[in-house]
C-alpha cells in the first residue's frame, strides 16, 4: 500500500493530463490504468487512430481525383490495407509511449490494473489498497447498445472494431449520422466502400449550426455517402459474414432492410463507471450515467471528483483535459476554471467542420438580437488552389455589441482556423475586432475575417 496526495482513475486524456498537471503543482500523485497503454480511448481506438485512417484516405482520394489536375501524373496508388493499419498502429505507439514518458518524468506512478474505491480516501487496484487524500474518477465512455442490435466487433461493429477490420469492406450500414459515424463512414467511402448512413433524426450532426448540418450533408453526398433520414433501427441479423439492417421510416412506419458486409454502430457514447462502487459510496449519478458533481468537479462525498466523459457536458478529449487541469488547479488549493461556452468541436471529414458557442437555432431560442456575418470559400485564394472551396465561414455577433457569440466553419483546415475564434470569444472580443487584424494572404484564415467583416459594412472578396 501507497500513499498519495492524488489518485486518478483512469489514464485517458482527462486523466493522465490530470496526473501530470497535479505532479507539476507538487503533489505526490498515482494514475490507474487498466489497459496495456496509456491514453485511454482517445489514443487507443478513438480520436488519434482514427485521424491517422482520415489522413491517410484523403491523401488517396487527393492522388485519384486532384494529383492530375495539378500535372501530378502517374499510376493512382492502390490500398495496401495491412499496411495501412500498421501506419495507424505505429501512430497510436509513438502516442502512447509519449504518454507514458511523460508520467516517468513528472514522476507520476502508474497503477497497472482496474481501479475501485472502497471507500472515501482509498482505492484498490487489485489486491492493493492506496491511500489518497483526493481522488479523481476519469473513466471515460464507451460505445453506447442499440436495442435489437448485437456487436461482435467483426461483422457489427463500434469505432473500435471498425478501426481493425480485416479487409476493406465493398458495403458498409452506419447507424447514427453523429462525429463518429461519419467521420469513420468518410473514410471508408475514399476506400471505395458504399457507405450508407442511417440516421433516426432529420438532420445530420445534431445540435450543430443547421445551415452547416444541410451545407455538410450535400458535400458528403457529392462524395459517395448515401442517407436514409428519419429512420429507426429495428434490427440487425447477421448472415454467415453479412448483415441485415431492418429499419422503419419514422413519417410512415414503412419498414425496409439494407444488406451490408459490415454494420458500423455509432449512437453514441455513455459514461464508464463499471466497477468503481459509486451507489455504496452515496456518490449521485444522473439517470444516464454521468456523475453529479459541483463547481468544482467534485461529488457528493468529499475528496472524490470526477471529470471528462463521466460527467456532464460534450464528450470531448480536450473537454477533459481542461477540466483535468482545472481539478487537480483545485485540489492544489489554487482556482480552477473551464469556460464551457468556449469549447470547440470539430469533425474531421474533408471539407472538416468546426463550431464553437451559439447556433443561430440556439439564438432564436434565447431570443437574442444577432447579426450573420458568412463568408464563402470559393472567395478564398488559397482554398480554391488547392481544391477545397466547398464551404463557409459564419460568424454570430451580437446585435448592438458587435460581441462574438458562435462561430461555424465547414471548409479546409476548419479544426485549425475555429481557434482564432475561441481566442478571441474568450477575450470577449467583436467581430470588428477580427476584421480589422492584418491576416496574412493567402491563406484560408482570410476567410475568417471576411465573415467578420461581413458582420459589419461587408466582405471585401464576395
Amino acid at each position: 500500500m501507497a500513499n498519495y496526495d492524488v489518485i486518478i482513475i483512469g489514464g485517458g486524456p482527462g486523466g493522465y493530463v490530470c496526473a501530470i498537471r497535479c505532479a507539476q503543482l507538487g503533489l505526490k500523485t498515482a494514475c490507474v490504468e487498466g489497459r496495456d497503454t496509456l491514453g485511454g480511448t482517445c489514443l487507443n481506438v478513438g480520436c488519434i487512430p482514427s485521424k491517422a485512417l482520415l489522413h491517410a484516405s484523403h491523401m488517396l482520394h487527393e492522388a485519384e481525383h486532384n494529383f492530375a489536375k495539378m500535372g501530378l501524373k502517374g499510376k493512382s496508388p492502390s490500398v495496401d490495407w495491412p499496411q495501412m493499419l500498421a501506419y495507424k498502429d505505429d501512430v497510436i505507439g509513438q502516442n502512447t509511449k509519449g504518454i507514458e514518458f511523460l508520467f516517468k518524468k513528472n514522476k507520476v506512478d502508474w497503477l497497472k490494473g482496474w481501479g475501485s474505491i472502497p471507500e472515501a480516501g482509498k482505492v484498490k487496484v487489485g489486491d492493493e489498497v492506496h491511500e489518497a487524500k483526493a481522488i479523481v474518477i476519469a473513466t471515460g465512455s464507451e460505445s453506447s447498445d442499440l436495442p435489437g442490435v448485437e456487436v461482435d466487433e467483426k461483422t457489427v461493429v463500434t469505432s473500435t472494431g471498425a478501426l481493425a477490420l480485416g479487409k476493406v469492406p465493398r458495403t458498409m450500414v452506419v447507424i447514427g449520422a453523429g462525429v463518429i459515424g461519419l467521420e469513420m463512414g468518410s473514410v471508408y467511402a475514399r476506400l471505395g466502400t458504399d457507405v450508407t448512413v442511417v440516421e433516426f433524426l432529420d438532420q445530420i450532426t445534431p445540435g450543430m449550426d443547421l445551415e452547416i448540418c444541410k451545407t455538410f450533408q450535400r458535400t458528403l453526398k457529392k462524395q459517395g455517402l448515401k442517407f436514409i433520414m428519419g429512420a429507426a433501427v429495428q434490427s440487425v441479423t447477421k448472415q454467415r459474414a453479412k448483415a441485415k439492417v431492418t429499419y422503419k421510416l419514422r413519417k410512415n412506419d414503412k419498414e425496409d432492410t439494407l444488406d451490408a458486409d459490415v454494420v458500423l454502430v455509432a449512437t453514441g457514447r455513455r459514461p464508464y463507471t463499471e466497477g468503481l462502487g459509486l451507489e455504496a459510496l452515496g456518490v449521485t449519478v444522473f439517470p444516464r450515467g454521468q456523475i453529479q458533481t459541483n463547481d468544482h468537479w467534485e461529488t457528493d462525498v468529499k475528496g472524490i471528483y470526477a471529470i471528462g466523459d463521466a460527467i456532464e457536458g460534450p464528450m470531448l478529449a480536450h473537454k477533459a483535459e481542461d477540466e483535468g487541469m482545472a481539478v487537480a488547479e483545485v485540489i492544489a488549493g489554487r482556482k480552477g476554471h473551464v469556460n464551457y461556452g468556449v469549447i470547440p468541436g470539430v469533425i474531421y471529414t474533408a471539407p472538416e467542420v468546426a463550431s464553437v458557442g451559439k447556433t443561430e437555432e440556439t439564438l432564436k431560442e434565447e431570443g437574442r438580437a444577432y447579426k450573420v456575418g458568412k463568408f464563402s470559400f470559393m472567395g478564398n485564394g488559397r482554398a480554391k488552389a488547392m481544391f477545397a472551396g466547398d464551404g463557409f465561414v459564419k460568424i454570430l455577433a451580437d446585435a448592438e455589441t458587435d460581441r462574438i457569440l458562435g462561430a461555424h466553419i465547414l471548409g479546409p483546415s476548419a479544426g485549425e482556423l475555429i481557434h482564432e475564434l475561441c481566442v478571441a470569444m474568450e477575450f470577449g472580443a467583436s467581430a470588428q475586432d477580427i476584421a480589422l487584424t492584418c491576416h496574412a494572404h493567402p491563406t484560408c484564415s482570410e476567410a475568417v475575417r471576411e465573415a467578420a467583416l461581413a458582420c459589419g459594412d461587408g466582405a471585401i472578396h464576395s
